[in-house]
């Protein structure tokens, strides 16, 4: 088990299934995977953050999301299919470099995360109940199948 937020998310969005399930929470819930998936490291290293951390970690969520996340996957969507006059290998390796600044952005906002977090102080618990914590503090409709989905997929 990873103690570093950024390692650890890597893995766990690379197992199988994880990429779909947050994609579908993101895109059909409007929550924020890199949060969610803070909510569940927590939960699996033993790290129990309180409500004022967790409406902390939501605040630099949105503020990454709001400033830079999402302008920049709004760019690299629109860049993935043929844009008339557009020359198609000049398009697609502007996509890549969106892509990657998106990347970034999204690890500068997990390192954020990470510093909020407070040190491990127990046993693991449930990563469901961790998301589900976080996701109500993120919006008011707690999709708690698509959350559960995604728990049930992730390493523990």
């Amino acid at each position: 088990m990873s103690d570093d937020l950024w390692t650890w998310a890597c893995a766990a969005y690379a197992a199988p299934g994880v990429s779909e399930a947050c994609l579908s929470l993101q895109d059909y819930h409007d929550q924020n995977v890199p949060l969610l998936l803070w909510a569940a490291w927590t939960a699996v290293t033993g790290r129990q953050p309180d409500e004022e951390t967790i409406e902390a970690a939501c605040d630099t969520a949105r503020a990454w999301q709001t400033t830079t996340i999402t302008p920049l996957r709004a760019v690299r969507r629109t860049l993935k299919g043929p844009v008339p006059d557009l020359e198609t290998d000049a398009r697609l390796a502007i996509r890549d470099q969106v892509k990657a600044a998106e990347l970034a952005a999204e690890r500068h906002l997990l390192e954020g995360l990470h510093a909020l977090s407070p040190a491990p102080c127990g046993a693991p618990r449930p990563t469901v109940d961790a998301m589900a914590d976080t996701a109500r503090l993120w919006d008011r409709v707690v999709p708690r199948p698509g959350l559960k989905a995604l728990a049930d997929l992730l390493p523990t």
